[in-house]
């Protein structure tokens, strides 16, 4: 076994690997940008080495400065966590070429399967179903229309490098094809440095079903169970539960099965994920997740096994010690994403300080987070403060025992998922089960949001230093009886004229060659981010509300509009450029 881990990775997925790591007493090492000096993982771990500047780029996905950091740390193992350098086999193969152990799959099949084409090619190997589609790379609209031709429409476009619904198109008839051809071809090369695409028979109305399993060295290959990720907004999961509800028994031991094959053929080794989509009782092989997942914690809850105790086990060589026969799944587990974000505003994030942080415990809850109260949700990387997971005996208590767990997790300062959570519960669809991909793009009331972020929704937002003393939450006892109340002023303030001969000029960056002596509205980032596809160029006349550019923050793709009419006099940004808090996107005069 290992003497140290470091652990490329940050917030609550670093904190979960070095957790177990100290149950099998190994020494962690964390790393850090200049934004995550005084981060939850950071202070958990036992000792932690600056890795660059907040950019992304510069920091967490310098694999350079990550094994340095591991060889000066004197640590023998990296564990990748999810995102970031997780599924970059370049990352891996860097990795396997220094002195410092890989926990993870080689690099040599996360090439083979990170590549969807390749992940379908193994599959098809194996006998395992997989969604009629092309297993070559589509470069022209005609190859698009033949397929159509074949298979019908819709059909998708995929991101070879792709996942998450990023780079992922769906064309529902001739008239579309070219326009998602290359808007597909665009994002994967933002995304991914890949531009290459791919075509699947796009399934109307399916359910996301995945199977997570563990394979060592040894020619041994387990799966421990399946889990549901079908409700999603935007390809993005936010629920997810173990086992799958509503899953018929035959599918539920093929659809094991037929993942133990897949993996087993491919060769792969340590912990992984087989996604599927299931339609009507046919289940049809999706891609293969070459890593732990968000939501491994449920398929933990329901068979007792600790996946990142097992994957650092299997990368230290060890076998795995049990059959498949003693996978057994104990009730049902339920998995919350708790992010920063605003269900009623398109589930904006909303970064910002935790003035309140209080989350629920008691039996059957847990908490997989790396924050605490008065620590900052900030807009540079991904908006998720933590995981609540409940585990019950089953589905329906589950559900109840959520319901509690929600009601008592407190967080004030910045908007949160909490509030479209409590509404799920009370949502028929999703207590059937009956919920599939499309439910929430296409089903949810939207209405809906807006009442449960008024209902349940933080009580005080931003900075709350500078409130009138009058405004605010306050506990009081009336009679003996504690009560929580909120206070507001209401105080109109006394209208007071603007004289405009006293109003600041306005002040240019004279060092801005993009935007110097322009006196025209600036358009500017609100985050952190990625610029997906930018719609206008100089000299287009704009009216309010026009899309300008897309930009990708926080797993959230955003449309950046103009607020004022005008000709278009500077763009500073192309489709793939990163942008940070207020750069400029664009000016209109």
């Amino acid at each position: 076994m290992f003497r140290k881990v470091l652990v490329a990775n940050r917030g609550e997925i670093a904190v979960r690997v070095m957790r177990a790591c100290k149950e099998l007493d190994l020494a962690t090492v964390a790393i850090y940008s200049d934004a995550d000096k005084h981060a939850g993982h950071v202070r958990y771990a036992d000792e932690a080495y600056h890795v660059g500047p907040t950019r992304p780029a510069e920091s967490y996905l310098d694999g350079e400065a990550i094994v340095t950091a591991a060889e000066r740390a004197g640590a023998d193992a990296i564990h990748p966590g999810y995102g970031f350098l997780a599924e970059n086999a370049d990352f891996a193969q860097r990795v396997e070429e220094s002195q410092v152990a890989w926990v993870g799959p080689s690099s040599d099949v996360m090439r083979s399967l990170g590549a969807k084409t390749g992940g379908r090619e193994a599959m098809r190997a194996a006998d395992v179903p997989v969604v009629p589609g092309t297993t070559d790379p589509v470069t022209e609209p005609d190859d698009v229309a033949a397929f159509a031709d074949e298979h019908g429409y819709p059909v998708a476009i995929k991101a070879d490098a792709g996942g998450g619904g990023r780079g992922m198109k769906v064309v529902g008839g001739p008239d579309e094809i070219e326009g998602k051809l290359e808007s597909a071809r665009r994002e994967g090369e933002a995304y991914f440095d890949d531009s290459t695409v791919y075509l699947e028979r796009f399934l109307a109305d399916p359910k996301h079903v995945e199977v997570q399993v563990l394979a060592d060295h040894h020619s041994n290959v387990r799966h421990l169970g399946e889990r549901d990720c079908s409700l999603q907004r935007r390809h993005q999961k936010v629920i997810e539960e173990a086992p799958a509800p509503l899953l018929d028994d035959n599918v539920r031991e093929e659809i094991g099965e037929a993942a133990r094959r897949g993996v087993d053929e491919a060769g792969y080794t340590n912990a992984g994920t087989v996604e599927f989509l299931v339609e009507d009782d046919e289940f049809y092989f999706m891609e293969v997740n070459t890593r732990i997942q968000v939501e491994h914690c449920v398929s933990e809850l329901v068979t007792g096994i600790d996946i990142v105790k097992w994957q650092l086990r299997i990368a230290a060589g060890e076998p795995i010690s049990f059959e498949q026969a003693d996978v057994d799944i104990d009730g049902h587990a339920i998995e919350y994403r708790i992010n920063a974000e605003n269900p009623a505003d398109t589930f904006s994030p909303t970064p910002g300080m935790l003035h309140r942080y209080d989350p629920p415990g008691g039996i059957g809850v847990r908490i997989d987070d790396a924050i605490r109260e008065g620590d900052e949700i900030g807009g540079e990387y991904d908006s998720m403060i933590g995981k609540l997971i409940v585990h019950a005996e089953d589905r329906n208590e589950c559900l109840d025992r959520s319901e509690r767990a929600l009601r008592e997790f407190d967080v004030d300062g910045v908007h949160t998922t909490i509030p479209f959570h409590r509404l799920m519960l009370s949502d028929q669809a999703f207590i059937d089960g009956t919920h599939t991909t499309k439910y929430l793009d296409e089903e949810l009331d939207e209405a809906s949001l807006d009442a449960a972020v008024e209902r349940w929704g933080p009580a005080n937002l931003g900075d709350t230093d500078d409130e009138d003393p009058a405004t605010g939450r306050y506990t009081v006892e009336v009679n003996g009886k504690r009560f929580e109340v909120f206070l507001e002023d209401h105080t109109t303030p006394a209208l007071q004229a603007e004289d405009s001969s006293e109003l600041p000029a306005q002040v240019t960056d004279a060092t801005d060659t993009s935007t110097a002596g322009r006196s025209g509205e600036e358009v500017t980032a609100e985050m952190e981010g990625t610029v997906l596809s930018v719609a206008v160029e100089e000299g287009d006349e704009v009216e309010p509300g026009d899309i300008l550019c897309v930009v990708e923050a926080m797993k959230m793709e955003n449309d950046i509009v103009a607020t004022a009419g005008g000709s278009v006099t500077a763009v500073p940004v192309r489709s793939g450029d990163r942008v940070e808090l207020g750069d400029t996107l664009a000016v209109i005069e």
